[in-house]
């Protein structure tokens, strides 16, 4: 029964760090390698890199609720949003650019 889960390749679940920028101050982020590519690919969709989507996320959270208390986590809860309502991303806007600051990126 659970072959599907215990037979999966290692390196997805293995722990990948990236270094970013959130709020002006260089940080880690460490998260298991699929998310990454659901980061990846989420990030691509509105046009932009992943580090300026994490970015404009951190400072959209910041904003909405004033602290962020567990990135790392909300970010994995984002992934599965993202997989679980797929139509909720086809009805969002992409990112205007030019009208995004500029200060926290890569």
């Amino acid at each position: 029964m659970c072959q599907l889960f215990a037979g999966q390749d290692p390196a997805t679940y293995a722990y990948v760090a990236r270094s970013v920028r959130l709020a002006g101050h260089a940080t880690s982020i460490r998260l298991e390698a699929a998310f990454w590519d659901i980061l990846d690919e989420i990030a691509q969709r509105q046009d932009l890199t992943t580090p300026r989507f994490l970015s404009m996320l951190y400072d959209e959270v910041i904003e909405l609720h004033g602290k962020v208390s567990n990135f790392s986590s909300l970010l994995r809860v984002a992934c599965v949003l993202y997989l679980r309502q797929p139509a909720l991303m086809a009805d969002l806007p992409k990112v205007a650019l030019e009208a995004a600051p500029m200060a926290a990126a890569e």
